[in-house]
């Protein structure tokens, strides 16, 4: 579905439902309702939503700690896929953190999943290391990759 209006917001707890959609549409084990809840009402968070219009389309969320953050999630509903939404979605969220004073950030991926490693690269995040057997669902390991020069 071609996106007709994007743009970007925080999250707030009141969005809960309609990123629970999304989740549930990108993820095997999707995070709860009342999980999103409780991560937009958290202060050493921060989650932002892209929308097509007033639709949300997809999310990005991360934990801060001081000078560091780690992505919790970075998700788009399939069928807006491939419209470089993540790209921008990712570009909007580092920029959001850095404002806020981090300098670094890290996540974990699946080596199966070469267009999320690809973007991180493109953002200069780099390899650091393996979580072996990772994802509950399959086992997968995750690759740790870290972009300490935001």
């Amino acid at each position: 579905m071609e996106v007709k209006e994007l743009n970007f917001r925080e999250m707030a707890p009141e969005d809960a439902d309609d990123v629970e959609v999304v989740e549930k549409a990108c993820f095997s084990i999707p995070w709860s309702r009342d999980s999103f809840w409780k991560e937009a009402a958290n202060e050493n968070t921060l989650y932002l939503l892209a929308l097509d219009g007033e639709r949300v389309i997809g999310y990005a969320g991360c934990w801060i700690s001081f000078e560091e953050c780690q992505i919790t999630n970075v998700a788009i509903l399939p069928e807006y896929r491939g419209q470089g939404i993540g790209t921008k979605l990712f570009g909007a969220i580092i920029e959001a953190v850095k404002a806020k004073g981090v300098t670094a950030m890290t996540l974990e991926v699946r080596p199966s999943n070469a267009p999320a490693r690809a973007l991180y690269a493109r953002y200069g995040f780099k390899d650091a290391g393996r979580r072996p057997h990772y994802y509950q669902d399959d086992g997968e390991d995750a690759i740790i990759m870290w972009n300490t020069r935001l």
